[in-house]
């Protein structure tokens, strides 16, 4: 299933059942967690009005990235040490530029949007003392938004996880009454897709695993 599994932006207009919905939740739980803490909570967007305004903040979001993009540098990406240094163009400007997409600017209408926040005390970032941008705490939470991908393409369903409203927290926290003690982990995307993606272009194993060391020798050169 993982090789039919990739990111689905177009989506049908056939509803999802909540019954089928409650499955992919139900089978997704049982994703690992550090300490077994499992601190996710999900917000299934049903109101219309919420969703318009989740759909304008993710924009804000998708703007800042294009341009970026268009600018020729990693979207909010560190520099070679590890560390942010600040956008290389002036992000203000950036989310006042429109930036036409069609899966974007029709958001509200997507069958199921999910906003995926994380109980931020249960996380065990070991890396939070590192010269460098922090990574370990998503090891807690996004299993489990994998994990509903997974379950969403095994009952014929497709999504895709998105991050850029994660650009907008405070406002969404507001709009959302996420507490203060959690964050926005992602927003996912699900529905019937409009095509099923049959085969995946993906880098052989051999181009990102190494033996002993991370100038090693391919392992799993054929």
């Amino acid at each position: 299933m993982m090789r039919t599994a990739g990111a689905v932006r177009e989506f049908t207009a056939e509803p999802v059942a909540d019954e089928v919905l409650a499955a992919v939740l139900e089978a997704a739980r049982f994703a690992p967690s550090g300490g077994n803490q499992q601190p996710w909570v999900v917000i299934v967007l049903r109101d219309p009005e919420l969703r318009r305004q989740v759909r304008d903040l993710v924009q804000l979001g998708w703007r800042e990235y294009m341009a970026q993009l268009h600018a020729g540098v990693r979207p909010f990406a560190p520099g070679p040490d590890g560390q942010w240094h600040g956008a290389a163009i002036d992000l203000d400007e950036a989310a006042r530029t429109p930036a036409p997409s069609a899966f974007i600017d029709d958001f509200d209408q997507v069958p199921v949007l999910l906003v995926l926040a994380v109980r931020l005390t249960a996380l065990a970032v070991t890396d939070v003392e590192l010269a460098r941008q922090s990574v370990v705490g998503g090891a807690s939470i996004y299993p489990f938004a994998q994990n509903v991908l997974l379950a969403a393409r095994d009952v014929g369903l497709g999504g895709t996880l998105t991050t850029f409203l994660a650009r907008r927290e405070p406002e969404a926290a507001r709009l959302l009454r996420i507490p203060a003690d959690h964050g926005v982990a992602a927003v996912l995307a699900l529905g019937h897709p409009v095509r099923t993606v049959r085969r995946l272009g993906r880098e052989p194993v051999s181009a990102f695993a190494r033996v002993d060391t991370f100038d090693g020798p391919a392992f799993g050169q054929s």
